[in-house]
Parts: structure tokens; C-alpha cells; sequence
């Protein structure tokens, strides 16, 4: 095996990206080599691309993106057992202390020290990564590569929308990027009743629809008042603000029944006001979603997968790595769901 591989690198503090030859990394106690065959981009890896606030005070350069993958085993590390050289495998791309409470209390996805591939260590975005053991998480063979290689976002989607019982419920959704399609789908999935899901891009509304939102909301054209009105009910009983859009948040407390209940998985700006009446005198719960539960998301968007969870829908775009740019600028403009670029040579242009 050659010592160097191609890799997309953040090499400097502006704008932009670099495929690069970099070492192969090594592997240490407890640590997987993976061989890479998918990479999906992440809104995370766009920020670090456009080089924005978040990305200059987060992101030390040079470094390997990426955290969305899928790929096989290349070597195993001293002390790992339980896997084997070319097995078919994700991984987690939160890595944490394993020693804090949260961690030895069973809620690793609370770590206060957790560091993300591809964010505070070298990632995915590469022909070979190296990560824990403990983070891996084995691929059915009955489900594509391709799909695989997003379960990362898929987790957020399943971590949020299944945070409250959705059973029967009426489901609002702020925020059409591909984890909010993903969540409508999943609210669907599980047996919601109106799944309304609201943005400002007719395309990814379309894409909405598709994976099962009941009815979609152009905010810029309509009210999510008058959709109440329209469906004559007195509010929704689930909120999942998946936007960080402060006016997109207000208007979905605003629509909220009393007692509902509020995950919160957008990034919200930190100066971002609300109607503190409305949280308090209604009642609402709101839940703040980072990442995923270790493992459970994992098993339960392996299971909905595999038995009919239709996530084929949201991927709109399968490129080869080479055309890595051309992804970058579809996410840009939002003009597609999930973007997966092919390392493999098994796609063509």
C-alpha cells in the first residue's frame, strides 16, 4: 500500500477547499484504518468551506474534512476485536472521553469533551481514515453503500424527530435542508398524522413532500397561522426547529398547542429572542438535539432502513470525488438533498 493518498484538505483560513497527497494515517491501540468508498457533505463540511464565523473560530487548518462516510476495514489496530479486514463499515463522527459521568452513564452523545472527525481531527474526506473502534458501526449488506454513507445526518434526523412520541401527533418542521426532508420522512414512517414542514426553497419543500410531508410552506408566501387555520386544528403537538433561523423558530412557538413539545436541533444565532410568554403560559417542552444517542439511533435507522424507510429519496446527487466542487456548489445554492461523492471509481461523471 503507498504511504500517501488523496485527501480534501482545509489548508487555509478563506474560503475554499484542496484535494491534496498527505500521508496515510496510522493506526493505534484500539483504532480502525478504513478504507473510503463513500463520502456524503455535510452542512457542517459547507461551513467550513464558505469559511464563516463558526468555521474560523472552530477549525484549525491544515486539516482533512469530512465525517460522512462509508467504507471498509483496512487494518485493525493492537487490542481491537469484534471486526475484521473488509468489513463493510460507518462510524460515529463524535468521539468521546469515555471516563466523564455522562460517558460511564450510559450518555456518551452528552460528553462535554467529545471531539468530531473531520471537525477537531483529521477526517473523512480521504481514501483512508482512522477511527476508534468504538465507533464503528457495521453496514447490513442489504443496505447501499451510498446510503450508508449519510446515516450520520439520518442520525441527527432520527435523534430529533424521535425525541417525542409522534404517534397520531401533528408534526411541525422549520427547515427543509436535507435533516428536516429526512424527518418529515420519519415522522411519516412512524405514524404522524399532518407533517407540515416549512422553508423558503421550493426545491427541497418538493423533495419534502416526496419523503412524506403532508403539506409544505413556503414561508416567504404563506403563514403557518393560516395552515393552522386550514387544518383546523389548535396548534401542533410536536415542533422540530431543524432551520437556525430566528424567525422561522418564533413563528413555530407561535403555532404550538399547549404542552407541546420542541426539539431544537438548528443552531440558533446567539443573540436570538423569543416570546417568552408563549414557552411559559403554554406550557412547551424544548429539548436541545446534538448528534445522536450511542447507539441507539444507530440500530433504529439500521432497522427503519431495512424495512422500507424510503431514504433513497433525499440523495439527489452521486458524484465522482473528482467532481467534489460541483457538490459544494449544488449544497451552495441549495439545489439538491444529499450530495455523495464515489472514491471507488465505480461512478462516472
Amino acid at each position: 500500500m503507498s504511504a500517501t493518498m488523496q485527501a480534501l484538505v482545509k489548508a487555509q483560513a478563506s474560503r475554499g477547499l484542496e484535494m491534496q497527497t498527505v500521508p496515510i494515517p496510522s493506526v493505534g491501540p484500539n483504532e480502525v484504518l478504513i478504507k473510503v468508498e463513500k463520502t456524503a457533505i455535510c452542512g457542517t463540511d459547507l461551513h467550513i468551506f464558505l469559511w464563516d464565523e463558526w468555521a474560523a473560530r472552530t477549525i484549525e487548518t491544515p486539516m482533512t474534512i469530512g465525517h460522512e462516510f462509508m467504507g471498509r476495514i483496512a487494518e485493525l489496530g493492537p487490542g481491537v476485536v469484534g471486526y475484521e479486514v473488509g468489513q463493510r463499515v460507518s462510524a460515529e463522527g463524535h468521539i468521546v472521553c469515555g471516563m466523564c459521568r455522562n460517558c460511564r452513564a450510559g450518555r456518551p452523545h452528552l460528553c462535554p469533551k467529545t471531539k468530531g472527525i473531520g471537525v477537531n481531527r483529521d477526517g473523512a474526506f480521504a481514501e483512508y481514515v482512522v477511527v476508534p473502534a468504538t465507533n464503528l458501526w457495521p453496514i447490513p449488506d442489504e443496505i447501499p453503500s451510498e446510503l450508508a454513507a449519510f446515516f450520520d445526518p439520518f442520525g441527527n434526523a432520527a435523534h430529533c424527530a424521535l425525541q417525542f412520541d409522534l404517534v397520531g401527533e401533528d408534526v411541525l418542521i422549520t427547515g427543509a435542508g436535507p435533516i428536516g426532508i429526512i424527518a418529515a420522512g420519519i415522522a411519516k414512517h412512524v405514524g404522524a398524522r399532518h407533517i407540515v414542514i416549512s422553508d423558503v426553497n421550493d426545491y427541497r419543500l418538493g423533495l419534502a413532500r416526496e419523503m412524506g410531508a403532508t403539506r409544505t410552506v413556503n414561508a416567504n408566501k404563506e403563514s403557518l397561522i393560516d395552515v393552522v387555520h386550514e387544518l383546523n386544528i389548535d396548534g401542533f403537538d410536536i415542533g422540530l426547529e431543524m432551520s437556525g433561523n430566528p424567525k422561522a423558530f418564533n413563528d413555530l412557538l407561535a403555532c404550538m398547542y399547549h404542552g407541546a413539545h420542541v426539539a431544537l436541533l438548528g443552531i440558533l444565532p446567539k443573540d436570538t429572542g423569543v416570546d417568552w410568554d408563549t414557552i411559559i403560559f403554554r406550557g412547551l417542552e424544548l429539548h436541545g438535539i446534538y448528534g445522536r444517542r450511542m447507539y441507539e439511533t444507530w440500530y433504529k435507522m439500521t432497522q427503519m432502513t431495512l424495512t422500507g424507510f424510503p431514504l433513497h429519496k433525499v440523495l439527489t446527487h452521486h458524484l465522482p470525488i473528482d467532481q467534489w466542487a460541483k457538490g459544494f456548489e449544488l449544497m451552495e445554492q441549495g439545489a439538491c438533498g444529499k450530495v455523495v461523492c464515489d472514491w471507488t471509481g465505480e461512478v462516472s461523471t
